[in-house]
């Protein structure tokens, strides 16, 4: 499973832009509407695709999307 990818597809529909590209250095600073609801919408699909689940620490501390792959990568192989 290409983490990445598959979190470009959940940020283009919690986005709703086709055109959007993240990279591993993109922060919500980066994306217009990125606001804390829309941080809460990406978690939520986030977790439900991967089915996994984050503490309250874990998304407090993600500073940008590479961050996200990382702890995705960590939680799926934990699973595994």
């Amino acid at each position: 499973m290409e983490v990445k990818k598959e979190l470009q597809e959940i940020f283009r529909d919690i986005f709703d832009d086709e055109d959007l590209v993240i990279t591993e250095e993109t922060t919500a600073e980066d994306i217009e509407d990125w606001d804390s609801l829309t941080h809460i919408q990406l978690i939520v699909a986030i977790e439900k695709k991967f089915q996994i689940k984050f503490s309250a620490t874990e998304i407090k501390s993600s500073e940008n999307v590479g961050e996200f792959v990382k702890m995705i990568e960590k939680k799926v192989e934990k699973e595994a």
